[in-house]
């Protein structure tokens, strides 16, 4: 079973020069999965709790491309931790069977996700009680 430990932070290739900068994120290189899925979030008051739920399958990477924003993750012992992204070249991996909360959304954030699995409601836990028990 995943924990928080498993949660890492990214660091993505910057290329650039003096015309801007270009980062590189790679499904099955940068991210450890092959990237089926891509959205992104954006238009979020800071006061908004995004996500709020587990996924049964699907894994996440996290990206603030623009402003900024906070995720918390949390496993089904409990344990807790909240990361930061506030640089279009860092992001956060998140392997399945973690409780993910994204808030504190700048006024300019665009939070970039990117999944390992096609969209399936089914695979998605929302209820926190429920997480800790299937899980168990």
């Amino acid at each position: 079973m995943n924990t928080v430990y498993d949660v890492k932070m990214l660091e993505f290739p910057q290329l650039g020069d003096d015309r801007g900068h270009l980062v590189v994120v790679e499904g099955c290189s940068e991210v450890p999965f092959e990237i089926r899925r891509i959205f992104y979030i954006y238009g979020s008051d800071p006061d908004v709790i995004r996500g709020r739920h587990a996924n049964r399958r699907s894994e996440f990477c996290l990206i603030n491309v623009c402003g900024t924003s906070k995720v918390k993750v949390i496993d089904v012992n409990g344990e807790e931790n909240v990361f930061y992204l506030d640089r279009p070249h860092i992001g956060v991996y998140l392997p399945s069977m973690i409780w993910k909360d994204m808030y504190e959304f700048s006024p300019d954030s665009i939070l970039l996700v990117l999944s390992n699995e096609y969209y399936d409601a089914s695979e998605y836990i929302r209820d926190f009680d429920t997480f800790r028990s299937r899980a168990k």
